[in-house]
Protein backbone atom coordinates (compact mmCIF):
# COMPACT_ATOMS: atom_id res chain seq x y z
CA UNK A 1 0.00 0.00 0.00
CA UNK A 2 1.28 3.48 -0.96
CA UNK A 3 1.45 6.23 1.62
CA UNK A 4 -1.23 8.96 1.31
CA UNK A 5 1.25 11.73 0.47
CA UNK A 6 2.63 9.62 -2.41
CA UNK A 7 -0.91 9.08 -3.82
CA UNK A 8 -1.53 12.83 -3.61
CA UNK A 9 1.79 13.53 -5.29
CA UNK A 10 0.94 11.16 -8.19
CA UNK A 11 -2.52 12.79 -8.53
CA UNK A 12 -0.90 16.22 -8.54
CA UNK A 13 1.53 15.16 -11.30
CA UNK A 14 -1.34 13.73 -13.37
CA UNK A 15 -3.32 16.98 -13.06
CA UNK A 16 -0.24 19.04 -14.03
CA UNK A 17 0.36 16.81 -17.05
CA UNK A 18 -3.26 17.28 -18.16
CA UNK A 19 -2.97 21.06 -17.79
CA UNK A 20 0.22 21.12 -19.86
CA UNK A 21 -1.40 19.05 -22.63
CA UNK A 22 -4.54 21.25 -22.70
CA UNK A 23 -2.44 24.43 -22.76
CA UNK A 24 -0.27 23.10 -25.58
CA UNK A 25 -3.28 22.05 -27.65
CA UNK A 26 -4.94 25.42 -27.02
CA UNK A 27 -1.78 27.27 -28.05
CA UNK A 28 -1.54 25.24 -31.26
CA UNK A 29 -5.21 26.05 -32.00
CA UNK A 30 -4.79 29.80 -31.58
CA UNK A 31 -1.24 30.03 -32.96
CA UNK A 32 -0.77 27.30 -35.58
CA UNK A 33 2.35 27.34 -37.75
CA UNK A 34 2.55 30.30 -40.13
CA UNK A 35 0.91 29.83 -43.49
CA UNK A 36 3.46 29.82 -46.33
CA UNK A 37 1.36 32.06 -48.64
CA UNK A 38 2.21 35.30 -46.85
CA UNK A 39 3.15 36.99 -49.12
CA UNK A 40 3.44 35.23 -52.45
CA UNK A 41 6.23 36.99 -54.30
CA UNK A 42 5.44 36.91 -58.00
CA UNK A 43 7.88 39.54 -59.28
CA UNK A 44 10.42 41.94 -57.79
CA UNK A 45 8.72 44.66 -55.77
CA UNK A 46 8.02 47.80 -57.77
CA UNK A 47 5.69 50.81 -57.64
CA UNK A 48 2.20 49.55 -56.79
CA UNK A 49 -0.26 51.08 -59.27
CA UNK A 50 -3.38 49.08 -58.36
CA UNK A 51 -4.60 47.00 -55.42
CA UNK A 52 -7.38 44.40 -55.50
CA UNK A 53 -8.85 42.90 -52.33
CA UNK A 54 -10.84 39.66 -52.51
CA UNK A 55 -12.65 39.55 -49.19
CA UNK A 56 -14.07 36.04 -49.55
CA UNK A 57 -10.57 34.65 -50.19
CA UNK A 58 -8.88 36.89 -47.59
CA UNK A 59 -6.34 37.98 -50.19
CA UNK A 60 -4.96 41.33 -51.32
CA UNK A 61 -3.11 41.55 -54.64
CA UNK A 62 -0.69 44.36 -55.48
CA UNK A 63 -0.18 45.15 -59.17
CA UNK A 64 2.52 46.91 -61.17
CA UNK A 65 1.71 47.74 -64.80
CA UNK A 66 -1.28 45.35 -64.79
CA UNK A 67 0.88 42.44 -63.55
CA UNK A 68 0.44 41.00 -60.03
CA UNK A 69 3.63 41.37 -58.00
CA UNK A 70 2.50 40.33 -54.49
CA UNK A 71 -0.37 38.39 -52.94
CA UNK A 72 -0.94 39.05 -49.24
CA UNK A 73 -3.06 37.06 -46.82
CA UNK A 74 -5.25 39.53 -44.90
CA UNK A 75 -7.54 39.92 -41.91
CA UNK A 76 -10.71 41.99 -42.31
CA UNK A 77 -13.36 43.57 -40.11
CA UNK A 78 -14.77 41.24 -37.47
CA UNK A 79 -18.03 40.92 -39.48
CA UNK A 80 -16.60 40.74 -43.01
CA UNK A 81 -19.59 39.65 -45.09
CA UNK A 82 -21.31 42.50 -46.92
CA UNK A 83 -20.55 46.16 -47.58
CA UNK A 84 -19.90 48.57 -44.73
CA UNK A 85 -23.04 50.60 -44.05
CA UNK A 86 -22.42 52.25 -40.71
CA UNK A 87 -19.86 53.00 -38.08
CA UNK A 88 -19.30 50.06 -35.73
CA UNK A 89 -20.76 47.33 -37.96
CA UNK A 90 -17.37 45.56 -38.25
CA UNK A 91 -17.60 45.32 -42.02
CA UNK A 92 -14.90 46.11 -44.55
CA UNK A 93 -16.29 48.29 -47.35
CA UNK A 94 -16.68 47.05 -50.92
CA UNK A 95 -16.22 49.06 -54.09
CA UNK A 96 -13.74 51.32 -55.87
CA UNK A 97 -11.65 53.69 -53.75
CA UNK A 98 -8.14 55.19 -53.73
CA UNK A 99 -5.33 55.40 -51.21
CA UNK A 100 -6.03 58.86 -49.77
CA UNK A 101 -3.31 59.27 -47.11
CA UNK A 102 -0.27 57.59 -45.56
CA UNK A 103 0.52 57.47 -41.83
CA UNK A 104 4.08 56.48 -40.83
CA UNK A 105 3.19 56.56 -37.10
CA UNK A 106 -0.02 54.57 -37.04
CA UNK A 107 -1.19 52.80 -33.90
CA UNK A 108 -0.95 49.70 -36.11
CA UNK A 109 2.66 50.35 -37.20
CA UNK A 110 2.08 52.03 -40.61
CA UNK A 111 -1.14 52.62 -42.53
CA UNK A 112 -2.53 53.51 -45.92
CA UNK A 113 -5.90 55.25 -45.66
CA UNK A 114 -8.68 54.18 -48.03
CA UNK A 115 -11.01 56.91 -49.34
CA UNK A 116 -14.11 55.36 -47.71
CA UNK A 117 -16.74 56.74 -47.35
CA UNK A 118 -17.31 57.93 -50.90
CA UNK A 119 -20.04 60.45 -51.76
CA UNK A 120 -22.32 57.52 -52.62
CA UNK A 121 -21.54 55.75 -49.31
CA UNK A 122 -22.42 58.98 -47.42
CA UNK A 123 -25.63 59.48 -49.41
CA UNK A 124 -26.84 55.91 -48.80
CA UNK A 125 -26.02 56.11 -45.09
CA UNK A 126 -27.78 59.47 -44.75
CA UNK A 127 -30.89 58.10 -46.50
CA UNK A 128 -30.95 55.25 -43.96
CA UNK A 129 -30.31 57.60 -41.03
CA UNK A 130 -26.91 56.06 -40.34
CA UNK A 131 -23.36 57.35 -39.86
CA UNK A 132 -21.17 55.64 -42.52
CA UNK A 133 -18.04 55.51 -40.36
CA UNK A 134 -14.58 56.16 -41.73
CA UNK A 135 -10.88 55.75 -41.05
CA UNK A 136 -10.66 52.56 -43.08
CA UNK A 137 -7.00 51.62 -43.56
CA UNK A 138 -4.62 48.99 -44.79
CA UNK A 139 -2.39 48.56 -41.74
CA UNK A 140 -0.03 46.28 -39.84
CA UNK A 141 -0.64 44.65 -36.47
CA UNK A 142 1.23 47.22 -34.37
CA UNK A 143 4.48 47.24 -32.46
CA UNK A 144 3.15 45.20 -29.52
CA UNK A 145 1.66 42.43 -31.68
CA UNK A 146 4.29 42.12 -34.43
CA UNK A 147 5.42 38.78 -32.98
CA UNK A 148 2.07 37.24 -34.04
CA UNK A 149 3.15 37.54 -37.69
CA UNK A 150 0.89 35.94 -40.29
CA UNK A 151 -1.10 34.18 -37.57
CA UNK A 152 -3.12 37.38 -37.15
CA UNK A 153 -5.03 36.28 -40.27
CA UNK A 154 -6.58 33.29 -38.50
CA UNK A 155 -9.41 35.54 -37.27
CA UNK A 156 -10.99 38.67 -38.71
CA UNK A 157 -10.25 41.16 -35.96
CA UNK A 158 -10.25 44.73 -37.28
CA UNK A 159 -13.09 47.25 -37.04
CA UNK A 160 -13.35 47.29 -40.86
CA UNK A 161 -9.75 47.76 -41.93
CA UNK A 162 -7.53 45.44 -43.95
CA UNK A 163 -4.64 44.08 -41.87
CA UNK A 164 -1.32 42.59 -42.99
CA UNK A 165 1.89 41.93 -41.05
CA UNK A 166 4.16 44.81 -40.05
CA UNK A 167 6.76 43.70 -42.61
CA UNK A 168 4.12 43.62 -45.35
CA UNK A 169 2.74 47.09 -44.59
CA UNK A 170 6.30 48.39 -44.53
CA UNK A 171 6.75 47.11 -48.09
CA UNK A 172 3.34 48.41 -49.25
CA UNK A 173 3.89 51.76 -47.56
CA UNK A 174 7.18 52.26 -49.38
CA UNK A 175 5.87 51.32 -52.84
CA UNK A 176 2.28 52.70 -52.79
CA UNK A 177 1.52 56.34 -53.58
CA UNK A 178 -1.43 58.46 -52.56
CA UNK A 179 -4.01 58.18 -55.33
CA UNK A 180 -3.38 54.48 -56.03
CA UNK A 181 -6.71 52.81 -56.92
CA UNK A 182 -7.99 50.01 -54.72
CA UNK A 183 -10.90 47.72 -55.57
CA UNK A 184 -12.45 45.79 -52.70
CA UNK A 185 -14.48 42.84 -53.96
CA UNK A 186 -16.95 40.77 -51.88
Amino acid sequence: MLPVFFKRFISYLAICACIVVVCFLGYRYYFPPEKPITPVILKPMAKVDNIVVEKNKHLMIAYHQHEPIRIYRIALGFSPIGHKEQQGDGKTPEGHYVISAKNPNSLFYRSLQISYPSKLDRKIATQKGLHPGGDIMIHGVGDNWGWVGANHTLRDWTLGCIAVTNQEIEELYQFTAIGTPIEIKP
